[in-house]
């Protein structure tokens, strides 16, 4: 399972690079807040699609436009849902250095 993850995450390394590389060259500040936003955005989205799938289409598909009251509700059990799916992922563990 892993390696499938791992090739799944691949689909999203040329927009974090694209992410990376606009974060090297604009400077820190509200210009690169403007200029990434759009890249940070669609890394996001590519990596809950690859993290959650079924609950992150389900969320595009019933989210996408206004509708009945049925699909409103409908819409926010999908959101719940994709909250729920990421929020079980395990977190990654943040490498700690020794400073001796």
């Amino acid at each position: 399972m892993a390696e499938r993850e791992s090739v799944s995450v691949g689909k999203c390394e040329p927009l974090e690079r694209a992410f990376m590389e606009c974060l090297r060259r604009v400077p820190a500040g509200v210009q690169r807040d403007m200029a990434c936003r759009h890249l940070n955005q669609s890394l996001a989205n590519c990596l809950v699609s690859v993290a959650c799938p079924r609950e992150w289409e389900a969320v595009q598909s019933l989210c996408s436009s206004t509708g009945t009251s049925l699909k409103r509700s409908q819409c926010l059990q999908a959101q719940h849902s994709l909250s729920f799916c990421l929020s079980s992922l395990p977190q990654p563990q943040l490498e700690t250095q020794t400073l001796f």
